[in-house]
């Protein structure tokens, strides 16, 4: 991980980043799209500048920042991962939420890889490459926000924004050992991003601490930083562990270190209970209609996949057609229905401060064993999905937070109720410290 961000200069600490990226045997060239060497030294400078005159634009002057490449930067296309965007019209107007962390004096490195269009959980891209897990780089990195979560891993930066519209930022934060954020939707403006769902997608932040997480959120939506001193107290705290499905088929060492973590937080005083979640059924029952990521996807797609079909990674192609055969009627049954248990999710959680399971009930698989044949890689995909796509549909806010490990990384999901972003990054907080 990197020095804290006061120790060195922001410049110092841009090189030993940029140094990273171009090390030939690491994992920049996967990590990365485009690295803004030049500009981020400049706007490095200019942070160093104001420390030297006692000034400063916020708590992330002089950060150094990477965004999943699919955030409009003003100049270059926005490729979302995908070949077919190598040729599309520049970008005019930056992406509201890079914009603001330019103005608070962020140093922003370079664009990171991601799974084609967002659209999966593993963070396998056929296009730039596949990022190598920083804890065993035959495996994957999690997706779909995949570079992101390995240039924090591996020191080639202190934070990173990615998107996350069924879990991609808390999946490769869970298995690359950092801490993923996804706020309530509306929180942090997604104008200027490359859609994969309208209903769905929020844009938060993986970073080495909650602290970090919590700073980034709190520049992109516009609001004064969470006072994380202020931890929330364990003692007493009320966390719901979901029954059924979520917490079946868990590998043994999830399961393991995850019985870990509620022992410790039971001898802090956290009041643990079994809660049963019953809207899952019906989160299910509106899904089988279709699903709002492949019939948005495919509303987005529609063109390309007629005229440019054989540019599309298989994997994901696949996934949109799905939404080809969605009626409107059922399109629009799914958002109706939606809303109307969105509104029971939040009487249903009234009693707890959160749900807590396991980010993903899996270990990072091996790349080689995902990418030889579709069904592989489509088990892997939705159980990796499975335990963070209810904080999209239902629109919670979620951390993963990295657990103590001796082998492959395992994360520590809290769910909150929407709107309770602020209450969660302490609760976080507070969980964290106990943890590690």
């Amino acid at each position: 991980m990197n020095a804290p961000a006061a120790a060195r200069s922001s410049r110092d600490r841009l090189e030993v980043c940029l140094a990273r990226i171009e090390d030939p045997d690491g994992e920049g060239q996967r990590a990365f799209t485009r690295v803004y060497a030049e500009r981020a030294r400049a706007a490095a400078e200019a942070s160093d500048a104001r420390t030297r005159l006692g000034q400063s634009l916020g708590p992330l002057d002089g950060r150094i920042v990477s965004v999943k490449d699919l955030f409009d930067i003003p100049g270059e296309p926005t490729t979302a991962g995908s070949k077919l965007r190598r040729d599309a019209t520049p970008a005019i107007i930056e992406a509201l939420a890079i914009a603001r962390l330019r103005a608070a004096g962020a140093v922003i490195i370079g664009k990171t890889n991601m799974t084609e269009f967002a659209f999966s959980g593993v963070g396998i891209n056929p296009h730039y490459g596949t990022p190598g897990n920083p804890a065993d780089r035959s495996r994957i990195p999690g997706g779909s926000s995949s570079g992101g979560a390995v240039s924090v891993a591996d020191g080639m930066a202190e934070i990173t924004i990615g998107s996350d519209t069924g879990g991609s930022t808390r999946i490769p934060a869970a298995l690359c050992g950092i801490v993923g954020l996804k706020p309530s939707q509306y929180r942090v403006p997604t104008a200027g991003a490359f859609p994969l769902s309208y209903a769905l997608d929020s844009i938060g932040p993986m970073a080495g601490s909650v602290a970090d997480c919590a700073l980034a959120d709190a520049v992109m939506a516009g609001e004064a930083p969470v006072p994380l001193a202020l931890a929330a107290p364990l003692a007493g705290l009320r966390l719901g562990i979901p029954q059924g499905p979520l917490m079946e088929g868990m590998e043994p060492a999830v399961a393991a270190t995850f019985d870990s973590a509620l022992a410790l937080l039971g001898k802090a005083g956290a009041r643990i209970s079994d809660h049963p979640l019953p809207l899952l059924a019906d989160m299910l029952a509106v899904n089988t209609k279709g699903g709002f990521a492949a019939t948005e996807a495919y509303f987005i797609h529609r063109a390309a996949l007629e005229q440019r079909p054989g540019d599309f990674d298989p994997l994901v192609r696949g996934r949109i057609e799905r939404g080809r055969a969605v009626p409107a009627a059922d399109y629009i049954f799914m958002q109706r229905r939606r809303a109307e248990l969105i509104t029971v999710m939040d009487r249903n959680l009234a009693d707890l401060d959160a749900l807590i399971l396991p980010t993903t009930p899996i270990v990072a698989p091996k790349i080689i064993d995902l990418i030889q044949d579709e069904a592989p890689f489509t088990t892997a995909n939705m159980l990796l999905l499975r335990n963070t796509a209810v904080a999209n549909f239902f629109d919670l806010c979620a951390i993963s937070l990295p657990l103590p490990v001796n082998g492959l990384p395992i994360g520590l999901m809290l769910v909150a109720r929407n709107g309770q972003d602020r209450r969660l990054l302490r609760l976080a907080q507070a969980v964290d410290n106990l943890l590690r």
